[in-house]
């Protein structure tokens, strides 16, 4: 059965899509930690990330840079956080979070509720961003 992530790159299920090249899919966190939290995730549905292999790894990353350098420029942050955690979905997946402190990175924090609008407004600004 495919991963809830192998459901939204195929559009069965809808998402705030930022952008996709021929191997990774990025989108918005649906329960995002701060305005601007994004996924990362590879097409190919691998549970764990250092299940990819060594090409697949690194080029994810580069796409991953690409997105993170997007992130930066539609919400000014003294960095894009990087986090691997890969408990919640068996797809690996990255997560970009602009962050002004450490903290901004706990996932025990409370996640914000967003509007359609509201998403569509953060994607928009990120994709412009682009």
């Amino acid at each position: 059965m495919a991963t809830i992530f192998s459901r939204i790159i195929a559009g069965e299920i809808p998402c705030y899509k930022i952008a996709e090249n021929d191997r990774f899919f990025a989108f918005l966190d649906i329960n995002p930690l701060v305005k601007g939290h994004t996924l990362v995730v590879p097409k190919q549905e691998v549970d764990y990330i250092f299940d990819l292999s060594d090409e697949d790894l690194a080029a994810m990353h580069v796409f991953a840079k690409q997105i993170a350098r997007a992130i930066e420029k539609a919400f000014p942050c003294k960095k894009v956080g990087e986090a691997v955690i890969g408990l919640e979905v068996p797809h690996a997946h990255i997560h970009l979070i602009p962050i002004q402190k450490e903290s901004d990175m706990l996932f025990s924090n409370p996640k914000l509720k967003l509007s359609d609008e509201e998403f569509k407004s953060i994607a928009q600004a990120i994709n412009s961003s682009l």
